[in-house]
């Protein structure tokens, strides 16, 4: 492998790949060689970034097929260098952070996941004390497994598990917050773990608490994910979390995605609390406690969600995709002076200020039944904080791709480039005032009565289109004017735009 293969393996701050064989098309790319490598090459990099010789790292891992394997694999990889191992077992991300903060023994840790991604695949997070590492540090791992320059040693392995530890602090926080033992007798809180590693928190947080938890589905873990992919964004797996809360009569519905550092949530009648209506509810929240705080958020959200923060005291800053993304730019405004207790995006991953800026599902949702047991005891509903979050008559978001072999990320950026010299052009058309990602752009009430926004994808060969409309219809209005400009580009494929009119 060059270099270059192995930068291939980067997926923004994670390293992912194809670990499973069979999948037409998907060649096997985390090898046993390639992983046990990379696990030398960050036992390297983390002994010279926090000073330890011979560094402990923590390995966990999801519910993956690959899990097992992968794992031995980094553990021998660590050991081989002289590293120490701590053998996790299965985990959540978020719990592979917070080890590390706790007294567990570890300087640095290691949690195997892709995340929602299809079975077949899988990745390696990396951690040290200080948060998740940047897209540099990906980079400079990687550099390192290319060049298979690595000490030899024989460090030790040891199995202990953290899971419980993590769980019983997030029941201490909500009895602190509530003042007793068990705030959320009588509410049937029902928990979807689509079959990933999110189990925990019906026996290890929930029950304790008082929950009755019947309903809850896919505790089991299974990396085929035989039921649904774990993933609050898929269609699937919110349509069968919203049936089961209505069928059992819930107050509460919870569904984690594989690694449990994303959450959405269903409300008593089963409709989704999620993207724009999710950011919405913490978002309240968290303003409730303090006024004229910054909520930050992914491009993607709607004119309604800023209005509604605005209405509760709070400033909305919308900002690029990518949970890092997000984040970075919180931490920028609290080193401003600006309070910004919250960064979250749209696909459920949320950061607050007072849990280290983690991106954890199980500490947003228990953030939120906090407000649900003191609601409960007030004799209010929790879905009272957001009733007054507008919300728009129609919304969409349109994927286009790019021929293969293009380059589309300078072909992209170009479209981008001549969409924002159109709407300069066009009196019905004006940008948004803050765009920090594609071009965002307002139509009038005779053009659509809503908002497009243009984007290039992160990692992949495609262009989405977001566009929501404050009327019936509004949104065929708008992608009709899209389509016109863009089915003049050859290297674009507009198809799914034709299919919407």
């Amino acid at each position: 492998m060059t270099e270059q293969d192995w930068l291939k393996l980067k997926n923004g701050t994670d390293v992912r790949g194809t670990a499973i064989a069979g999948v037409e098309n998907d060649p096997v790319t985390l090898t046993d060689e390639v992983v046990t490598a990379i696990a030398k090459a960050f036992c390297v990099w983390a002994a010279k970034r926090t000073g330890v010789a011979a560094p402990t790292i923590a390995v966990g891992h999801d519910s993956r097929l690959s899990a097992d394997r992968i794992s031995s694999l980094v553990a021998q990889g660590i050991a081989s260098c002289g590293g120490n191992v701590i053998l996790t077992g299965l985990s959540s991300t978020p719990s592979m952070f917070m080890l590390l903060q706790d007294g567990f023994g570890a300087d640095a840790s290691v949690m195997i996941t892709a995340s929602h991604l299809p079975f077949q695949k899988n990745g390696l997070k990396f951690f040290v004390k200080e948060g998740g590492l940047e897209g540099g540090d990906i980079t400079q791992i990687l550099t390192i497994a290319a060049k298979g320059e690595f000490p030899s040693g024989s460090g030790t392995t040891v199995k202990k598990s953290y899971i419980e530890k993590y769980s019983a602090d997030l029941v201490e926080k909500v009895r602190k917050a509530c003042g007793e033992d068990k705030p959320l007798s009588g509410k049937r809180i029902l928990v979807d773990a689509g079959n990933g590693a999110g189990g925990f928190y019906v026996d290890l947080v929930l029950k304790p608490l008082g929950a009755d938890t019947t309903g809850s589905q896919f505790l089991e873990p299974d990396g085929s994910f035989p039921n649904h992919i774990p993933n609050p964004e898929n269609e699937a797996a919110m349509q069968s979390v919203c049936a089961a809360v209505k069928e059992n009569h819930a107050d509460f519905g919870i569904i984690f995605d594989t690694d449990v550092d994303r959450a959405g949530a269903v409300s008593p009648d089963g409709t989704e609390i999620n993207r724009n209506s999710l950011i919405a509810l913490i978002s309240a929240i968290l303003l409730e406690e303090q006024k004229g705080a910054y909520i930050v958020t992914d491009s993607v959200t709607s004119d309604g969600l800023a209005s509604f923060i605005k209405a509760h005291g709070g400033v909305h800053h919308r900002f690029k995709r990518g949970y890092k993304n997000v984040i970075n730019e919180s931490k920028r405004l609290n080193a401003e002076g600006k309070y910004s207790p919250l960064a979250i995006e749209t696909s459920g991953h949320a950061a607050l200020k007072e849990n280290y800026f983690l991106d954890d599902g199980a500490y947003l949702v228990t953030r939120i039944l906090i407000s649900l047991a003191k609601c409960a005891k007030q004799g209010k509903n929790l879905l009272d904080l957001i009733a007054d979050l507008p919300a728009p008559a129609e919304a969409a978001e349109i994927r286009l791709t790019f021929t293969p072999g293009c380059d589309f990320k300078t072909l992209g950026g170009g479209v981008i480039e001549d969409v924002k010299k159109l709407a300069d052009e066009k009196d019905y058309l004006s940008p948004a005032p803050d765009n920090y990602e594609g071009i965002r752009v307002n139509f009038d009430k005779e053009h659509g009565d809503g908002w497009a926004l243009v984007r290039m994808s992160l990692h992949e060969p495609i262009m989405p289109i977001n566009v929501e409309s404050n009327r019936a219809g509004g949104n065929k209005v708008i992608i009709a004017q899209l389509y016109e400009i863009l089915k003049g580009y050859p290297f674009l494929n507009t198809e799914n735009l034709k299919k919407y009119l």
